[in-house]
C-alpha cells in the first residue's frame, strides 16, 4: 500500500473552506479503483491543513495523481499561502 500526504498552511479563519476542499476531493476518488481510504486532518490554531490518501499500488497512486493533481493543486491554491508540500510514502503493515 502507498500513500500520500498532502500539508498546506491557509489564512486564519480557512477551516471551513479546508473542509469544503476536502469534502470535494473525497468526492472526486471514492470510486477509483485501487483506493483504499483517506484522512483528513488540520490545526485551525496554526492554520495548517492536510490530506492522507492510502492507495493499493504507486501505479495507481501515480496514474491518479497525474490525472487530478493539477486540479488538486488549482483547488488548494485558492486557500493556501504557499504552495502545499507533498509526499507519498510506502506504508508498512505489521506483520503479527
Amino acid at each position: 500500500m502507498w500513500a500520500q500526504m498532502l500539508i498546506f498552511k491557509t489564512a486564519p479563519g480557512k477551516l471551513s473552506e479546508a473542509e469544503k476542499l476536502a469534502d470535494r476531493s473525497y468526492s472526486a476518488v471514492k470510486g477509483i479503483k485501487g483506493f483504499k481510504g483517506v484522512y483528513y486532518f488540520g490545526d485551525p490554531n496554526n492554520n495548517e491543513y492536510g490530506s492522507l490518501y492510502l492507495w493499493e499500488t504507486k501505479e495507481v497512486l501515480d496514474a491518479v495523481m497525474k490525472e487530478m493533481m493539477p486540479r488538486m493543486q488549482e483547488a488548494t491554491n485558492t486557500i493556501a499561502v504557499e504552495p502545499p508540500l507533498r509526499r507519498i510514502y510506502e506504508v508498512y503493515e505489521p506483520k503479527l
